[in-house]
């Protein structure tokens, strides 16, 4: 060979040899983009929270008074009626149906013996800082109010 033919050859090795230098543009949209696929991800995420937060609340709206009415149904029997077989069924259901509402985060407004607190209790009657009398439940989903519990305050 001649050497100009083996400097072309050196030449050409060089070339191939240099890795070319990576550009910042292309660098930097890859990165922008990858940072907006995973807000994106995230987003979605919290949106499908949301949604099954309002739908359970949705639901909870129809059968919470359903719940209610029973538990008051069976606190007004008498006491021969509350030993029947029967109604010691129907306090089972309660407790299960109790059950499954913690499990999904309902919890029940604490009224009896407590001081009136304005984020979680609607007063009926009476002016005060004392709760006397409960007249219908409220609940929380997973710590926020989503029924307020009605009360009259003591005078």
């Amino acid at each position: 060979m001649s050497d100009n033919q083996d400097l072309d050859l050196k030449e050409e090795k060089e070339e191939v040899k240099e890795p070319e230098p990576i550009n910042e543009d292309y660098k930097e949209q890859y990165l922008r983009a990858l940072a907006d696929y995973q807000n994106l991800v995230k987003q979605t995420q919290k949106e499908k929270e949301e949604f099954f937060r309002y739908a359970l609340a949705d639901f909870l709206g129809d059968i919470l008074p359903v719940y209610d009415n029973l538990k008051i149904s069976v606190a007004n029997l008498t006491e021969e009626e509350q030993r029947s077989p029967w109604v010691e069924g129907v306090k089972h259901v309660l407790k299960q149906f109790k059950d499954i509402l913690e499990a999904r985060g309902v919890e029940e407004i604490k009224t009896i013996g407590e001081a009136f607190d304005h984020a979680t209790m609607e007063a009926l009657e009476g002016e005060g800082e004392a709760v006397e009398r409960e007249v219908k439940t409220g609940y929380k989903l997973q710590g926020k109010v989503i029924f307020p519990a009605k009360v009259i305050v003591k005078k």
